[in-house]
């Protein structure tokens, strides 16, 4: 079976065609990518302006469409379904995509299935690694979530009390006057320190639940005073809130006893961040999985795959922004 999958939650628009395979024998299944295109709204310093990205995906949603079809190669007559991102996201930027899902479907008299972007997100992981039974740990712009599986049925332990990871960064480069997204950026700038360079910062978890918000107001109030650099800034927040997020993923893992764990979502293409991830996972005889780089941010193969495991079973819907991993 052939999906096509259209990513429009945020910055980023994607179109993914996935094959999905499965095995009469065993009922295992695979997924092969066929192509996963995308463009990104970047900005200097000015972050996400919803009228801009509006613009971004207009424009470029009918040439990223062409260039998935010419490198999956095949044409409109071989897809059996489009899926789209239906939530959560920005809700003008979901429309974006839902109105060009909703426009090829007419077209081109494909069945459309709308998906949840996060549930995206931890099925590509699970399908792309093999995993069996695992934890994940979703971190994104928004969300920063551990969550498991549980009788069918997705259940957050714990998640962040204010702004997620991925935010937290982008508002940490506007105040160092960073590029959007930053963080490349603050990867970039962490790189070049060591131990020798950490500042104290407020590190808050509270049972497997995580705040950055304190963390981030700190950041602000020693830039702004001068009494530590760009580079000493970003070393120390990527050792904080990569400890924190290692230490509620552990506690959940602990707490279900699940010896596998998948990073998912766009900061988890951070080298830093899965080192330490995967030190914690050895240290417990579990087993650490990534995503590659292709498919740890936003994109529409994750979509697709998603799309396919949901055909039979997708609620009536067009958008909503606010859809919860635990409400699928």
């Amino acid at each position: 079976m052939i999906i096509l999958g259209i990513e429009s939650t945020a910055h980023t628009l994607g179109v993914g065609i996935i094959k999905a395979i499965v095995n009469n024998s065993d009922n295992s299944e695979h997924c092969e990518v066929l192509s996963n295109e995308y463009q990104q709204y970047t900005s200097p310093n000015t972050g996400m302006k919803p009228d801009d990205i509006k613009e971004h995906h207009n424009k470029y949603a009918e040439h990223i469409l062409r260039k998935s079809l010419e490198t999956a190669k095949i044409e409109w007559k071989d897809i059996d379904a489009i899926a789209y991102s239906a939530g959560p996201g920005i809700d003008p930027i979901l429309w974006i995509g839902y109105h060009k899902a909703l426009d090829w479907s007419k077209t081109y008299s494909k069945p459309l299935i709308p998906v949840n972007h996060c549930c995206a997100h931890l099925s590509i992981g699970k399908i792309i690694n093999q995993a069996k039974d695992p934890a994940y740990l979703y971190v994104s712009g928004v969300n920063t979530q551990v969550i498991v599986q549980d009788g069918g049925k997705y259940r957050i332990m714990g998640e962040t009390l204010d702004i997620g990871l991925g935010n937290m960064l982008d508002k940490l480069g506007r105040i160092l006057g960073l590029g959007f997204p930053a963080g490349p950026d603050v990867e970039k700038l962490a790189k070049t320190q060591t131990s020798s360079n950490f500042i104290e910062l407020p590190y808050t978890v509270k049972g497997m639940d995580i705040s950055f918000s304190g963390l981030l107001t700190k950041c602000q109030q020693l830039f702004e005073q001068g009494k530590a650099t760009k580079k000493q800034i970003c070393y120390s927040v990527q050792e904080t809130a990569f400890a924190a997020c290692c230490e509620v993923a552990e506690r959940a893992m602990a707490a279900t006893k699940k010896d596998e764990l998948i990073l998912v979502g766009g900061v988890g293409a951070n080298k830093r961040f899965c080192q330490m991830l995967e030190t914690m996972c050895k240290e417990r005889n579990a087993k650490f999985f990534k995503v590659p780089m292709s498919l740890a941010g936003d994109q529409g193969a994750m979509i697709a795959w998603e799309g396919f495991k949901r055909k039979n079973n997708h609620p009536k819907m067009d958008v909503n922004c606010r859809w919860r991993t635990d409400e699928v």
